[in-house]
């Protein structure tokens, strides 16, 4: 499949945006991001096992 002139890809979209995030948030703000995220997987985590030992 050809692209049209001028036209990217949602790959190459993706890749300048995170450029362009890293160009102006830097290294804390992936810190940042990634503390919270894990952070919100762990309380997702404890969430189910919550309800896994109320069902029972």
């Amino acid at each position: 499949m050809r692209q049209e002139k001028g036209r990217m890809t949602v790959e190459e979209a993706g890749r300048k945006g995170g450029r362009r995030t890293s160009e102006t948030h830097g290294h804390e703000f992936y810190e940042e991001i990634g503390q919270k995220g894990g952070q919100r997987v762990r309380d997702l985590i404890n969430k189910g096992k919550q309800a896994e030992q109320r069902g029972r």
